[in-house]
This record gives structure tokens, C-alpha cells and sequence, in this order.
């Protein structure tokens, strides 16, 4: 009747943390652990109240055997005031059976009566005891959100590190782009300057040279002779 009781007070005890150590979700265990508490708590409470009737119905048959016993003597005491003896002594004798009697069924009540207040002594405790685990595990279904919270908080953010690592790679790269560009570009400018530089020399050296042909044009029309 208390195999379970005894399991679970040594459970509550150490604050289960022997077995739920090794539990794969320790609020499923706790669930189980406190239907199997109830169960044999309902066993407890139907033992009690049967006890407590068994202890009531000693108590009334020794009640009884008590009565039977008090009444025999007033018989006896009557039938000698009658004057017949020998009645009173056959009244006498069934006292003294009934006596022996309720003496044996109060012995077994006060067994009865110191039982059931054992009984209900345990029955309180296991009661208190499923009081108790119904609030470690409260606490523990809490404490087993928050670590499971805390755990998806860390793998978020072992995510974001190593987005951010490759973020920060792809950047470099863009930075590394936009540098060869702005030397693609650079070197752009300066191939342009040269062509503009040699473009400029060519049309100088076409003017130049048109230049020099006109002024040979004029010197040869000074050296004609004028007519007369």
C-alpha cells in the first residue's frame, strides 16, 4: 500500500535530481511520478475508510457485549433478591462469558482505533508529499521553458555570428571589387591623358605645317616681279 509512497518521499527528498538527471523531458516524469501519487493515494483513502468502519463497528459490538455484560449482573442482583439463587448464578456465569468477551473486543478495538489514526497520519503526509511535488514541478516545468528559451536564444544567435561572418566576407569582397575598380578607372584616366596628349601633338604639327605652307605661299609672291 506504500511501496510508491516511500519511492516518491526519497524522489522528493533529493529534489529528483538522481533521475531526472537521466530523464529525456523531466516534466513528463514528474507527471507520471504525481498520477502514480494520486493513484495510490485514492488506494490509501479507500483502506482508511475501511479501517475507520472496521474500527466503528468493534467499538459498537463492544459496546454491546459491555451492555449485555452490566445487564446480566442487574439480572443476577434480582434474581437473588427473588430468592432463586441458582438463576442468579446461571446469570453470573453468562456475565462472566460476555465479560471475557467485550474485553477481547475492546482490545481489538483500541487496536483498530490506534491503526486508523495511523492511517490517517500517513495519508496526510503522502498528501502533503503531492502538495510539494506539485510545486517542484511547477518550478521545474519553468525552469525546463526557460533553458529551452535560453537554448533556442544561443542557436539564434550562433546563427546570426556565423551570417554575420559571412556578411562580413561578402563585404570585403565588394571592398576588394570596388577597389579594382577605382584602379581600372585610374588607369583609364591616365591612358586617356596620354591619347589627348598625342591627339593635341597631331593637330599642332597639322597647323604648324599649314602654317609654313602659307608663309611659303606669301614669301613666294613678294619674289615675283611686278608689271609694269
Amino acid at each position: 500500500m506504500f511501496r510508491f509512497f516511500n519511492r516518491v518521499r526519497t524522489i522528493v527528498s533529493s529534489e529528483l535530481n538522481s533521475l531526472l538527471s537521466k530523464a529525456e523531458d523531466p516534466v513528463k516524469m514528474v507527471d507520471q511520478f504525481i498520477l502514480d501519487m494520486e493513484n495510490d493515494i485514492a488506494e490509501v483513502e479507500a483502506a482508511v475508510a475501511k479501517q475507520i468502519a472496521n474500527e466503528k463497528l468493534l467499538n459498537k459490538q463492544y459496546e454491546e457485549a459491555a451492555a449485555l455484560v452490566s445487564k446480566r449482573e442487574e439480572q443476577a442482583m434480582a434474581a437473588l433478591e427473588a430468592g432463586d439463587e441458582n438463576l442468579a448464578r446461571k446469570a453470573l456465569e453468562d456475565k462472566n462469558k460476555h465479560n471475557d468477551h467485550a474485553e477481547s473486543l475492546k482490545a481489538s478495538w483500541g487496536e483498530a482505533h490506534k491503526l486508523s489514526e495511523e492511517l490517517k497520519d500517513k495519508l496526510r503526509e503522502m498528501n502533503e508529499e503531492l502538495r510539494e511535488m506539485r510545486m517542484k514541478k511547477d518550478s521545474l516545468k519553468a525552469r525546463s521553458e526557460s533553458a529551452k528559451a535560453r537554448t533556442k536564444v544561443n542557436r539564434s544567435l550562433s546563427g546570426v555570428g556565423g551570417s554575420k561572418a559571412g556578411f562580413d566576407r561578402m563585404e570585403q569582397k565588394v571592398m576588394q571589387s570596388e577597389a579594382e575598380a577605382a584602379s581600372s578607372e585610374e588607369l583609364r584616366n591616365v591612358n586617356r591623358s596620354l591619347d589627348d596628349e598625342l591627339a593635341a601633338l597631331t593637330s599642332t604639327s597639322s597647323v604648324d605645317s599649314e602654317l609654313e605652307a602659307l608663309k611659303a605661299k606669301l614669301n613666294s609672291k613678294k619674289e615675283e616681279p611686278a608689271n609694269d
